[in-house]
């Protein structure tokens, strides 16, 4: 690497002026390695930085290259970092359509001004929603210090996909919701295990459009992610797949309070195909 390239810093899907969860944007990567782009991303320190490697536009509809690297790794997609790019590049260029063409498949965005600030939805690639074995499911339990019938009958535990792998758990106490502890190590050791490229989701169902969310990242010096558009795509897929899609098909997941970064995501929830999650994002000054 020739030079240390300009990264960008937005804080995406914030619900208050200090909510929202950072991100890195570097928009001219096309001359990094894998290594230059992982020392980035761990210097950054922020739970995802984005890279965008290469740009074109065909038939009016701007297309992206992009890569997405926690401080220890790279992630197949980050919903996160993919708004505050959307924002950050709409900012440059202008809103409209965009495509990423990330390393699980395209991903098409849109961006326009609401009330003043800029939107951005993003439709995941097809989710895949898939029973989680009871050993794998005992276990995670037993790392959050939790039993079977803490769970919402309801909402049955599975694996679901919209761009990463997400085990989601519905707790039906809100106050065990908000009180559960876990040992970082262990949980990773476990993710690693299984392949849950993004995170362990625990909710709570306030309402069948309405839930609080804490999405366990053990990742550095991060233990939970404030805000995560993958899991927010994951846990619509789930909700079609188990048969709880509320009346306006449309969700409000709540999530951050736990580590003093309010955050809302808006998922809309189709009868077929990807899942579209809608948030917005602003420079970290």
């Amino acid at each position: 690497m020739s030079a240390t390239p300009d990264v960008l810093r937005y804080a995406a899907f914030a619900e208050t002026p200090e909510g929202g969860n950072p991100a890195g944007i570097v928009l001219d990567a096309a001359g990094l390695e894998d290594a230059d782009m992982l020392g980035i991303a761990a210097r950054i320190g922020y739970p995802e930085t984005a890279f965008l490697l290469s740009s074109t536009n065909a038939d009016g509809v701007r297309r992206h290259r992009i890569r997405y690297w926690s401080p220890e790794a790279e992630v197949p997609f980050c919903g996160h970092a993919t708004v505050a790019t959307a924002v950050a590049l709409a900012e440059r260029d202008g809103e409209g359509a965009m495509v990423f063409e990330t390393p699980v498949g395209e991903v098409a965005l849109t961006a326009a001004t609401e009330s003043g600030a800029i939107l951005v939805s993003f439709t995941s690639v097809d989710p895949i929603v898939r029973e989680l074995d009871p050993q794998v499911l005992a276990r995670t339990l037993e790392l959050f210090g939790l039993r079977p019938d803490d769970l919402d009958p309801a909402y049955p535990a599975r694996e679901s996909f919209a761009g990463n792998w997400h085990p989601v758990l519905v707790l039906t106490d809100r106050e065990l919701f908000h009180q559960f502890r876990f040992a970082p190590e262990p949980v990773a050791a476990l993710m690693r295990a299984q392949g849950w490229s993004g995170t362990i989701t625990l909710l709570h169902a306030v309402a069948d459009d309405e839930f609080l969310a804490r999405n366990v990242f053990p990742v550095g010096r991060i233990t939970e992610d404030p805000a995560t558009g993958s899991a927010a795509a994951a846990t619509g897929a789930y909700l079609r797949e188990t048969g709880r899609v509320p009346p306006s098909r449309r969700i409000r997941i709540h999530q951050g309070a736990h580590v003093g970064r309010p955050s809302l995501l808006t998922v809309s929830i189709p009868e077929t195909g990807g899942i579209v999650v809608t948030g917005g994002a602003t420079p970290i000054r």
